[in-house]
């Protein structure tokens, strides 16, 4: 079904329960989840029917700091120094997909 292997993201995480597909980048293989990441992920998965929600990995807030302006909204990020917490980048609700 995906065949593009270069544009996937790092991880996915499928939650079923919730009918989510979670796609997680490390901002230090690919940047953070910016505008033109997250229309890319978007094409990408356009057949899935589970709505997709975006997280970008930092190994620490210092990191996060440098992409800050980046980042899009309606994404989430998650920090590795404090990994029982997620940042949320504004939106209707939190945290979810968006359609």
């Amino acid at each position: 079904m995906l065949d593009e292997h270069g544009k996937m993201p790092d991880v996915i995480v499928h939650l079923p329960e919730k009918h989510w597909l979670v796609l997680i980048e490390a901002v230090t293989s690919h940047g953070p989840i910016n505008v033109k990441r997250q229309h890319e992920l978007r094409e990408l998965f356009k057949r899935v029917s589970d709505g997709l929600v975006f997280v970008t990995a930092f190994p620490t807030r210092r990191a996060m700091a440098r992409y800050l302006s980046e980042i899009a909204w309606e994404t989430e990020v998650w920090v590795a120094e404090a990994p029982g917490h997620i940042i949320h980048f504004n939106g209707e609700r939190f945290p979810g997909p968006y359609e």
